[in-house]
């Protein structure tokens, strides 16, 4: 089903506003893909630009992260682990020798906000791994730095993520969300890539569709609540989305604004799931509406302006 449809003047938003957005869009970003936005759990308007259509999943490159974190929530709520479980506890068989006391030091919370210690993103010395095994590799890399000290965007950290979850429960995050989170919402037809040992790739390669990006906003929007029905965990949004981080001092910056588990904060008391070229899913509850896009965009600063 899909979600309400309503005008933008019936929720408290001019017409003319949106076609202000639109126009400076097409005039001075190159290019959105699609656009949606709701008010009040309405969808108040909506495009897409050719070729791209509203039944195509699309590419969420690192908006992928925060559907990885809300897994973990889940993993969290069952009892599977704790954000203050130890990362060395999950892999025993694949951990270098010696460990080193900031890799001893490094719990599930530090991989969730980006706040692993490294100094440098660990993504490319794990997907060359050449034996496949990226869990090694990653636990193989220098941990410079005291865990929860640093801020540093770090894929990898993503992927060890969707690699814990993996091997407590069983199955890849995206069948371990399906039944969770991706039925209640009534989202149909995504797929995630994979890593050579069948491990999805948790900071990237998640494809969904631009109603999904809204409907998984407006669940956040609302506290973990969809038609009535807890779906998320009691809590987990907020302490999902709150400031675990300092991550820059730019008050103009939409990246400056602190870090939270696999999510950005953003100004104006907004936060949003954010991906490569523009793929983006804005929350803005001090205005109960929520943004999502899809786009090929180089500077993703202006979109978010």
């Amino acid at each position: 089903m899909s979600l309400p449809r309503a005008t933008p003047e019936s929720q408290g938003i001019p017409s003319a506003a949106v076609l202000a957005f639109l126009d400076h869009a097409d005039a001075h970003l190159d290019a959105l893909h699609s656009f949606m936005l709701l008010r009040h759990g309405r969808v108040v308007a909506e495009g897409w630009w050719e070729p791209y259509q509203p039944a195509d999943p699309h590419m969420l490159f690192s908006l992928s992260k925060s559907f990885t974190s809300t897994a973990a929530g889940f993993a969290i709520a069952e009892g599977l682990l704790t954000a203050d479980d130890p990362v060395v506890l999950f892999f025993p068989e694949d951990l270098p020798n010696p460990v080193s006391p900031n890799l001893a030091a490094m719990r599930v919370r530090h991989l969730l906000s980006m706040s692993t210690g490294h100094a440098e993103d660990t993504l490319g010395p794990v997907v060359r791994s050449t034996d496949g095994n990226w869990v090694r590799s990653f636990l193989a890399c220098p941990v410079e730095h005291k865990p929860g000290t640093h801020f540093l965007y770090n894929s990898g950290a993503t992927y060890l993520v969707s690699a814990i979850v993996q091997s407590l429960t069983g199955q890849t995050v995206l069948d371990w969300l399906t039944p969770r989170l991706l039925d209640p919402l009534g989202i149909t037809g995504a797929f995630w890539e994979s890593c050579p040992r069948g491990i999805n790739t948790g900071g990237w390669g998640l494809n969904l569709k631009t109603e999904d990006i809204a409907r998984f906003g407006q669940l956040y929007l609302h506290d973990g609540l969809w038609e009535g029905r807890r779906i998320l965990p009691a809590g987990w949004v907020a302490e999902a989305t709150r400031k675990h981080v300092p991550n820059g001092d730019d008050p103009e910056s939409d990246w400056c604004q602190g870090y939270g588990y696999q999510f950005w904060r953003s100004k104006c008391q907004a936060y949003r799931g954010d991906g490569a070229f523009g793929q983006f899913c804005v929350v803005l509850p001090e205005a109960d509406a929520v943004v999502a896009t899809t786009s090929g965009i180089g500077d993703m600063q202006p979109v978010l302006n």
